[in-house]
């Protein structure tokens, strides 16, 4: 009988030691089934947590933003920059040409020293004064971008020149006679010279 019991025990004992393995094998298994890590586990599951489509278009979503603000910059600095040249270069025009009227009325006063040095007497010791303050003042005009228009014997020019008349002596569209001097400012024409030309 004892031995009988000693069997079951026995038995026992076995199926219940298999019955652990089991259930080891299975919990290995399953935990095997949901880790991340164990690639023969189910992908599905990790896939359908994180959907890449919405990360690939948040992407490009912000790549474009991204792009946008650098175009945006880049057209910014440009106008900046555009701005910038214009402010410059109209503040260069004001430079060279604030004598612009006061200038203007100086060559008056160049065209009566003028006039005084024809009609004086060449043996007149004011005269020579006269003739240096011309001298000087047109000194003084040149340093400050003003230069002398004196187109006798030039072809006309109708930018350059005013006619006022034919001048019998001088060539076909030569300058013949200058009847009052022009004058540029920096390049730019401050008063055209009056002129008789030849037809």
């Amino acid at each position: 009988m004892s031995e009988q019991n000693n069997n079951h025990e026995s038995l026992d004992q076995n199926v219940a030691h298999d019955n652990v393995e089991h259930g080891d094998s299975i919990l290995e298994e399953t935990m095997q089934e949901f880790d991340p890590k164990n690639n023969s586990g189910d992908e599905s599951i990790i896939e359908n947590d994180i959907d890449i489509d919405t990360f690939k278009a948040r992407i490009a979503e912000l790549e474009g933003e991204v792009k946008h603000a650098k175009e945006t910059t880049a057209r910014a600095n440009a106008e900046a920059y555009n701005a910038q040249k214009r402010m410059e270069q109209e503040a260069d025009k004001s430079k060279k040409f604030a004598l612009q009227k006061f200038a203007k009325e100086l060559l008056e006063v160049v065209d009566n020293l003028e006039r005084a040095i024809e009609n004086a007497d060449a043996n007149d010791p004011v005269a020579e004064g006269v003739q240096l303050t011309h001298k000087a003042l047109l000194s003084v005009l040149n340093k400050n971008g003003i230069e002398v228009v004196d187109p006798q014997g030039e072809k006309f020019n109708a930018d350059l020149h005013e006619a006022v008349g034919i001048d019998a002596d001088a060539e076909a569209d030569i300058v013949g006679t200058v009847l009052q001097k022009g004058y540029s400012l920096n390049g730019r024409l401050l008063r055209p010279a009056m002129v008789r030309v030849g037809q």
